[in-house]
């Protein structure tokens, strides 16, 4: 099944290109990122929603959504009326100031970039060095270990602690979560006696 038109992600569309005042992050009431892009594309304040498609089989039919990249946020470059503007939406539970201007606009141009060759984009818990993450797919699944090092984008090394040993294990980073909440293992998971 075709999927509805898909929303505007980023309005003005050249927003990366011109000079712009500092980006907030706008946290959003839960599934109100599009209507809130709406109300500012309405406003003529500028703004950046990246969304990716996914593909779901409902009652064997295939259905194809636009769905935010980041569920819950929307980022403004936005002045301090239209801050006021974008508050008054009712649909903003808080903008978050950004400390590092050059680090968004460099992380969000290069995210936009991306989106435009028409690569899919999915989006993936963030991981990183030291983090504890459970293993779900593959021979090691069940297992919880910790990250050493990544090579690239898409292999990890996982230190999986067995018996008060540890194993290193090259795993897909899709096979692999980030543990919720830390546990009481993790000061001896960070240090594993590699075998």
């Amino acid at each position: 099944m075709p999927i509805l038109k898909q929303e505007i992600d980023l309005h003005p569309p050249g927003l990366f290109g011109a000079p712009f005042p500092p980006w907030q992050v706008a946290y959003v009431r839960s599934r109100h990122e599009k209507a809130l892009a709406r109300y500012l594309l309405r406003h003529g304040i500028p703004f950046y929603l990246p969304q990716f498609l996914q593909e779901r089989r409902i009652d064997g039919r295939k259905r194809i959504s636009s769905l935010p990249l980041f569920p819950g946020y929307v980022f403004l470059p936005i002045s301090t009326a239209e801050r006021k503007k974008s508050l008054e939406s009712n649909l903003v539970v808080r903008l978050i100031e950004v400390f590092d201007q050059a680090l968004i606009h460099g992380e969000l141009m290069r995210l936009w970039e991306l989106q435009i060759t028409g690569t899919p984009l999915v989006p993936h818990p963030y991981l990183e060095i030291g983090q504890e993450v459970d293993v779900i797919a593959g021979p090691l699944k069940g297992c919880r270990g910790t990250i050493q090092r990544q090579h690239g984008q898409l292999r990890l090394v996982v230190s999986v602690t067995l018996l008060r040993r540890s194993v290193a294990a090259t795993l897909d980073r899709e096979s692999v979560v980030p543990v919720p909440f830390p546990s009481p293992r993790r000061e001896l998971a960070r240090s594993p006696v590699v075998l």
